[in-house]
């Protein structure tokens, strides 16, 4: 299924304990339609010390991914979280902001 944003995105949190915070998308998986978002649905996790990847153990926080229903587009032109239109110029797509209706790049 293709998801309505994308790598590089700033998006809004629309739901859960970050509600309202804002971050860029770090990576997309679109077969979970889930996505990572810097600095959203932060985690504790133990780990036990492994020398060659993790030197020290102990507590380390972790990014983990977010349903991409839980996320809004934020749009870099009016800087206002907006629902994604699709508009059709030929043979290419392009995605605009439904609110200044400007184009997404």
């Amino acid at each position: 299924m293709k998801l309505h944003i994308k790598k590089g995105d700033t998006v809004e949190v629309l739901a859960g304990k970050d509600r309202g915070k804002r971050g860029k998308i770090l990576e997309v998986f679109p077969k979970e339609m889930k996505v990572l978002v810097d600095g959203v649905n932060i985690v504790k996790r133990h780990s036990k010390p492994m020398p060659p990847k993790v030197p020290q153990g102990g507590i380390l926080e972790k990014a983990k991914p977010i349903h991409s229903c839980k996320v809004m587009l934020v749009c870099p032109s009016c800087n206002e979280s907006t629902r994604v239109a699709v508009k059709i110029s030929g043979d290419s797509r392009k995605r605009a902001c439904k609110q200044c209706e400007k184009e997404i790049a």
